[in-house]
């Protein structure tokens, strides 16, 4: 039986249909949708993206009509002011149910997505530093076994992309905001040890690794992405290509609707390194959406074996 579990993030949508007998990922789809424009400082998600996004879940259903569905909505939902009721004219427009998730439960299922990811390409998924950079928040993970410890921070690339709008500024109020994450890194890494492997996920780590392997936003494959080790001259060197670019050639890199914005997830991707004190990361494209495709066929089978 197959799971189609939805991500409705603040910049992307993310779908993915799963086989819940051999976990085998059969499709990943992605859309550029920018839900996370104008919502912070209580502002509310655009008729424009309402549509947008309505469009795509429709045509989800009508793709996979026998498949069971779940999806979640994050930040951008969180925080616009019309984030619930947004979600419940969604839920009724295509006939499946949405959930509003807290930053702890988006935290578990992408630690969740993560883990199944770095099993896929041969590494211990038992203890990391995972950072989720997302349109509308940053969240930092520890896992430790069976424990996680998560805190999630008010810096996404699209509210960092639009609270400061100069290069300048983008730099000197992200590293404003750093002293917090310092923290917190050196509190967890104190208690509980600080983990060798560093991991990134969400779409500012993914592009740094698509353009070290020669890949744009067409050719774009999470296959070859996942497993891809990054340092922060690989950042600097993206940095430097992209920052070069018109808007319309960053966008064939980087996926329209995603030029503005990436060079602010740079900005910040670098400082997370600097902060967390590792020279080096591994991307995986798994996420959110796999954790909760995963977390379904779970509920699933439990429920069938009480049948």
């Amino acid at each position: 039986m197959g799971i189609v579990a939805i991500d409705i993030g603040s910049n992307s949508l993310r779908a993915v249909r799963l086989q819940c007998l051999n976990l085998e990922i059969e499709e990943r789809m992605e859309w550029i949708v920018g839900s996370g424009w104008g919502v912070d400082g209580g502002g509310a998600i655009s008729p424009e993206v309402f549509k947008k996004v309505g469009t795509i879940l429709c045509n989800i259903k009508e793709r996979y009509p026998k498949d069971p569905k779940v999806a979640v909505a994050t930040a951008a939902f969180r925080k616009a002011r019309n984030g619930k009721e947004s979600i419940e004219e969604l839920q009724a427009l295509c006939g499946f149910l949405i959930e509003i998730i807290s930053p702890e439960l988006e935290s578990y299922y992408s630690a969740q997505g993560v883990a199944f990811g770095l099993e896929r390409v041969g590494l211990d998924p038992q203890k990391f530093l995972l950072v989720d950079i997302g349109g509308g928040s940053t969240e930092i993970i520890l896992k430790h076994r069976q424990e996680l410890v998560t805190k999630s921070f008010d810096l996404g690339i699209l509210s960092v992309a639009e609270r400061y709008r100069s290069r300048e500024e983008i730099h000197f109020g992200i590293k404003r905001k750093m002293g917090e994450i310092r923290e917190y890194c050196h509190d967890i890494f104190e208690f509980f040890g600080k983990p060798k492997l560093f991991v990134g996920t969400g779409g500012t780590p993914t592009t740094v690794a698509a353009l070290k392997l020669g890949l744009e936003y067409r050719t774009y494959d999470p296959l070859k992405v996942d497993g891809t080790r990054i340092d922060r001259n690989d950042i600097a060197r993206a940095y430097k290509e992209l920052l070069a670019l018109s808007k319309e050639e960053r966008a064939r890199l980087v996926g329209t609707g995603r030029e503005e914005a990436i060079l602010a997830g740079l900005v910040l991707l670098e400082e997370l390194f600097e902060k967390c004190g590792y020279a080096q990361m591994v991307v995986v494209d798994e996420g959110v959406r796999e954790g909760l495709a995963i977390e379904e066929c779970r509920r699933m089978e439990r429920i069938l074996t009480t049948i």
